[in-house]
């Protein structure tokens, strides 16, 4: 499994469930550790760096999951993006940037709500802003479009294409196929823990190996 995601590139890794797509992000963000090969960003070896420091080093990521902190508001949340990631604020500089990036996804108007009084998307758009608050170099996103209504994931996608607008550089994790299509500028497909394909949306979609791996031999 190897691959290159260029600066400012939006890279798409698909497959069907169990593929190892998250476990891929985990390793890139240190939560898990290769056993074999390197994770390098920029030409520096960051296999063996904590999750932490990796974070320090640039590498923002969501999950498939909300991980938010219930017990915090909607704005001390992002603030603790701010001061725990890539460039690190404090205080009231902390406080006004937090602020800046909940009105990018749109969420500055409750930014002084209980993250429980928020629902599904909301929650996501603020661990999106908490993400954004620490300026990741690159950013990992885990099948942030799953579980949205078909309302919210136009909002969603939306929110993911300003994204690239900005020139950010995303991996993005993803079953949603018209958001592969529309956002990525390159794919990954991956199947049992391999790499089978690797190009455009277009071409990795419409190949053979890809459409076996999802539909099985005899619907291929």
């Amino acid at each position: 499994m190897s691959f290159d995601v260029a600066e400012h590139q939006m890279m798409g890794v698909i497959g069907p469930n169990g593929s190892g797509k998250t476990t891929v992000l985990n390793m890139i963000s240190g939560a898990l550790k290769p056993t074999e090969g390197r994770i390098s960003m920029r030409g520096r070896n960051i296999s063996d760096l904590p999750a932490q420091k990796i974070a320090r080093e640039g590498v923002g990521r969501t999950f498939q999951l909300v991980r938010l902190l219930p017990g915090l508001t909607v704005l001390e949340n992002v603030i603790a993006g701010a001061v725990y990631g890539h460039r690190r604020r404090w205080g009231r500089e902390a406080e006004d940037f937090a602020h800046g990036v909940l009105d990018r996804v749109g969420m500055d108007a409750m930014s002084h709500a209980p993250i429980s009084s928020l629902t599904y998307i909301d929650q996501k758009r603020v661990e999106l802003a908490r993400t954004l608050a620490g300026e990741p170099q690159v950013l990992l996103l885990d099948e942030w479009l799953a579980g949205l209504n078909p309302t919210e994931l136009e909002t969603g996608i939306e929110l993911i294409h300003a994204l690239r607008e900005e020139g950010r550089t995303v991996v993005l994790v993803e079953h949603v196929m018209d958001a592969i299509r529309s956002l990525c500028d390159r794919c990954v497909v991956m199947s049992s823990g391999t790499k089978i394909a690797e190009g455009s949306p277009d071409e990795v979609l419409s190949d053979t190996n890809v459409i076996r791996a999802y539909l099985g031999d005899d619907d291929a």
